[in-house]
């Protein structure tokens, strides 16, 4: 190996650890978003959501994934977490396929059949779109 040889591979080393480093440091600083106050970027139905991932989950991706987004729909489920919040599962039973909303803390008057309103940050779809630091919205 040339000197010069050696010289870009240090070089292409250093690069690729400074890249690394300012990769890591602006995920970790990566601002906290507050659930209850923020605002939604987007507002839809629980089916429409579903039907989006199902007829196309690339472009549904794009679109939700990673978003602050409010869902209006039934409650088919409820159930504890394993860290023992709720989680309701909102649907239709003419739809295969639900929608999961890890709720940020218990609700006292959740039942299966009520119709709500919930927002939450969506984290993708595998068979069911999973939201995840959900509030009910009064």
């Amino acid at each position: 190996m040339t000197k010069k040889t050696k010289k870009l591979l240090i070089l292409y080393f250093f690069a690729a650890i400074l890249v690394v480093s300012i990769i890591t440091v602006k995920i970790y600083n990566k601002p906290f978003i507050n659930i209850v106050e923020s605002k939604p970027s987007l507002s839809l139905a629980s089916e429409a959501l579903l039907s989006d991932f199902i007829n196309d989950e690339s472009t549904a991706n794009t679109k939700y994934l990673e978003e602050l987004i409010q869902v209006n729909g039934t409650i088919t489920a409820i159930e504890k977490g394993k860290d023992g919040n709720d989680i309701i599962t909102l649907g239709n039973e003419n739809i295969i396929g639900s929608i999961i909303c890890h709720l940020s803390k218990n609700e006292e008057n959740l039942k299966t059949g009520q119709e709500i309103s919930i927002k939450g940050i969506c984290t993708g779809y595998l068979m069911d779109v999973i939201l995840v630091k959900c509030v009910i919205i009064p």
